[in-house]
């Protein structure tokens, strides 16, 4: 996997000041994405060891709220497979963090028959707290919705969703 950018500050992903991790790779390719240069998964700087260590300190502070996945894709398989280590880690070190993550996959789409789909899917989504779905739909986009670009697009509960079998939306 490749990282595209590290936001160890930022406002705009998620409730709280955050840590974001941009990864690279995405197979969505929306219409007027705001970030096509990570459409590419060689883009940006391999994702090492270093990395992951860079991430996890850059959490410590008490005034950073969580971790924001973004991209490209987060839940591209490739990516996930990667991911779901660095999120058990977070969840084992820091539990407190909450963890975010944006997809253009929908929840139902990552739990039921899609390309996403891979052996650590299920336990990806079980260390997220807050889904943010749907593909960018440039016809749908809407600048006042808060953490995100178009009107398709939900903020999820995903404890709450897999509890319920069903996507629950928290606002």
């Amino acid at each position: 996997m490749n990282v595209a950018n590290i936001k160890k500050v930022d406002i705009a992903d998620g409730i709280g000041v955050r840590v974001s991790l941009f990864v690279s790779g995405c197979t969505h390719h929306c219409k007027n994405c705001f970030n096509p240069e990570t459409w590419n998964f060689d883009y940006g700087t391999p994702y090492t060891a270093e990395t992951e260590q860079e991430l996890l300190d850059a959490l410590k502070p008490a005034y950073i709220r969580g971790l924001t996945l973004l991209g490209g894709e987060p839940f591209e398989p490739e990516n996930q497979r990667v991911l779901v280590k660095l999120l058990r880690r977070v969840r084992d070190e820091l539990p407190e963090k909450d963890i975010w993550s944006y997809s253009g996959y929908t929840f139902e789409e990552l739990r039921g028959e899609s390309r996403a789909r891979c052996e650590v899917t299920d336990e990806m989504l079980s260390l997220i707290d807050v889904l943010v779905d749907g593909e960018y739909v440039d016809a749908l986009r809407n600048i006042r919705l808060r953490f995100r670009g178009s009107e398709n697009q939900r903020i999820l509960d995903v404890p709450k969703s897999l509890q319920e079998g069903e996507a629950v939306v928290l606002y």
